[in-house]
Protein backbone atom coordinates (compact mmCIF):
# COMPACT_ATOMS: atom_id res chain seq x y z
CA UNK A 1 0.00 0.00 0.00
CA UNK A 2 1.00 3.71 -0.71
CA UNK A 3 1.06 4.65 2.81
CA UNK A 4 -1.14 7.86 4.17
CA UNK A 5 -3.07 9.12 1.65
CA UNK A 6 -4.57 12.86 2.32
CA UNK A 7 -7.69 13.40 0.34
CA UNK A 8 -9.12 16.41 -0.21
CA UNK A 9 -12.35 18.09 1.10
CA UNK A 10 -15.76 19.25 -0.13
CA UNK A 11 -18.70 20.39 0.85
CA UNK A 12 -19.94 17.78 2.54
CA UNK A 13 -16.57 15.81 3.83
CA UNK A 14 -14.11 13.97 1.68
CA UNK A 15 -14.33 14.05 -2.32
CA UNK A 16 -15.97 10.92 -2.99
CA UNK A 17 -14.13 11.10 -6.54
CA UNK A 18 -11.07 10.77 -4.85
CA UNK A 19 -11.97 8.59 -2.43
CA UNK A 20 -13.40 6.07 -4.78
CA UNK A 21 -10.63 6.47 -7.35
CA UNK A 22 -8.36 5.39 -4.29
CA UNK A 23 -10.12 2.79 -3.03
CA UNK A 24 -9.90 1.43 -6.54
CA UNK A 25 -6.05 1.91 -6.69
CA UNK A 26 -5.91 -0.02 -3.66
CA UNK A 27 -8.17 -2.73 -4.83
CA UNK A 28 -6.37 -2.92 -7.62
CA UNK A 29 -3.50 -3.35 -6.17
CA UNK A 30 -4.63 -5.55 -3.32
CA UNK A 31 -5.85 -7.79 -6.45
CA UNK A 32 -2.90 -7.97 -8.62
CA UNK A 33 -0.81 -8.76 -5.45
CA UNK A 34 -3.74 -11.54 -4.83
CA UNK A 35 -3.30 -12.54 -8.24
CA UNK A 36 0.33 -13.06 -7.74
CA UNK A 37 0.22 -14.87 -4.48
CA UNK A 38 -2.55 -17.37 -5.93
CA UNK A 39 0.17 -17.62 -9.18
CA UNK A 40 2.91 -18.75 -6.38
CA UNK A 41 0.77 -20.75 -4.32
CA UNK A 42 -0.07 -22.83 -7.43
CA UNK A 43 3.43 -22.92 -8.37
CA UNK A 44 4.61 -23.75 -5.31
CA UNK A 45 1.92 -26.64 -5.28
CA UNK A 46 2.94 -28.13 -8.39
CA UNK A 47 7.05 -28.04 -6.85
CA UNK A 48 5.46 -29.81 -4.13
CA UNK A 49 3.61 -32.43 -6.44
CA UNK A 50 7.03 -32.70 -8.37
CA UNK A 51 8.92 -33.05 -5.07
CA UNK A 52 6.29 -35.60 -3.69
CA UNK A 53 6.66 -37.37 -6.71
CA UNK A 54 10.58 -37.94 -7.19
CA UNK A 55 10.66 -38.38 -3.24
CA UNK A 56 7.98 -41.47 -3.77
CA UNK A 57 10.03 -42.43 -6.98
CA UNK A 58 13.42 -42.47 -5.05
CA UNK A 59 11.72 -44.47 -2.15
CA UNK A 60 10.23 -46.85 -4.53
CA UNK A 61 13.86 -47.06 -6.12
CA UNK A 62 15.44 -47.18 -1.98
CA UNK A 63 13.29 -50.25 -1.43
CA UNK A 64 13.98 -51.66 -4.78
CA UNK A 65 18.25 -51.51 -4.07
CA UNK A 66 16.98 -52.75 -0.49
CA UNK A 67 15.39 -55.71 -1.64
CA UNK A 68 18.42 -56.40 -4.28
CA UNK A 69 21.02 -55.89 -1.89
CA UNK A 70 19.15 -58.20 -0.05
CA UNK A 71 18.76 -61.03 -2.63
CA UNK A 72 22.68 -60.34 -3.46
CA UNK A 73 23.50 -60.82 0.44
CA UNK A 74 21.34 -64.24 0.43
CA UNK A 75 23.23 -65.47 -2.51
CA UNK A 76 26.75 -64.91 -1.61
CA UNK A 77 25.72 -66.43 1.59
CA UNK A 78 24.33 -69.54 -0.34
CA UNK A 79 27.06 -69.53 -2.26
CA UNK A 80 29.66 -69.17 0.66
CA UNK A 81 27.53 -72.05 2.08
CA UNK A 82 27.54 -74.15 -0.45
CA UNK A 83 31.62 -74.08 -2.00
CA UNK A 84 32.11 -74.52 2.03
CA UNK A 85 30.22 -77.95 1.67
CA UNK A 86 31.67 -78.47 -1.72
CA UNK A 87 34.87 -77.95 -0.04
CA UNK A 88 34.36 -80.07 3.02
CA UNK A 89 33.00 -83.31 0.73
CA UNK A 90 36.08 -82.76 -2.13
CA UNK A 91 38.35 -83.40 1.30
CA UNK A 92 36.17 -85.86 2.69
CA UNK A 93 36.43 -88.00 -0.61
CA UNK A 94 40.36 -87.22 -1.40
CA UNK A 95 40.92 -88.73 2.37
CA UNK A 96 38.68 -92.11 1.51
CA UNK A 97 40.62 -92.07 -2.05
CA UNK A 98 44.10 -91.83 -0.44
CA UNK A 99 43.23 -94.96 2.28
CA UNK A 100 41.72 -96.76 -0.45
CA UNK A 101 44.51 -96.26 -2.55
CA UNK A 102 46.72 -97.21 0.36
CA UNK A 103 45.37 -100.01 1.07
CA UNK A 104 45.52 -101.46 -1.97
CA UNK A 105 49.39 -100.36 -2.28
CA UNK A 106 49.72 -102.61 1.08
CA UNK A 107 47.85 -105.45 -0.75
CA UNK A 108 50.10 -105.16 -3.50
CA UNK A 109 53.35 -104.80 -1.08
CA UNK A 110 51.91 -108.11 0.34
CA UNK A 111 51.25 -109.47 -2.86
CA UNK A 112 55.30 -108.34 -3.94
CA UNK A 113 56.76 -109.95 -0.47
CA UNK A 114 54.52 -113.57 -1.67
CA UNK A 115 56.03 -113.28 -5.22
CA UNK A 116 59.29 -112.65 -4.05
CA UNK A 117 59.14 -115.26 -1.57
CA UNK A 118 57.54 -117.88 -4.17
CA UNK A 119 60.46 -116.68 -6.83
CA UNK A 120 62.94 -117.68 -3.90
CA UNK A 121 61.77 -120.90 -3.07
CA UNK A 122 61.18 -121.68 -6.99
CA UNK A 123 65.24 -120.70 -6.98
CA UNK A 124 65.93 -122.94 -4.59
CA UNK A 125 64.15 -125.86 -6.28
CA UNK A 126 65.50 -124.92 -9.44
CA UNK A 127 68.99 -125.07 -8.17
CA UNK A 128 68.01 -128.31 -5.98
CA UNK A 129 66.46 -129.99 -9.56
CA UNK A 130 69.67 -128.43 -11.58
CA UNK A 131 72.05 -130.13 -9.09
CA UNK A 132 70.32 -133.18 -9.05
CA UNK A 133 69.68 -133.24 -12.69
CA UNK A 134 73.78 -132.92 -12.70
CA UNK A 135 74.37 -135.51 -10.41
CA UNK A 136 72.55 -137.68 -12.78
CA UNK A 137 74.51 -136.31 -15.89
CA UNK A 138 77.70 -137.19 -13.99
CA UNK A 139 76.89 -140.79 -13.37
CA UNK A 140 75.78 -141.12 -16.02
CA UNK A 141 78.63 -139.93 -17.95
CA UNK A 142 80.69 -142.05 -15.35
CA UNK A 143 78.78 -145.10 -16.39
CA UNK A 144 79.47 -144.91 -19.94
CA UNK A 145 82.86 -144.11 -19.68
CA UNK A 146 84.16 -146.11 -16.91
Amino acid sequence: MSGEKIFSTSLFGYNKSDVNSYLEKINKEYGDKLKNKEREIIEIKAQYRDLKNKYDEISTNLAEIKENRERVANALITAQEQAKNIIEEAKKKAIDEKKTLEQQVEKEKEKLVDIKQELKILKVEVVDTLKKYEGQLSNFIKEENP
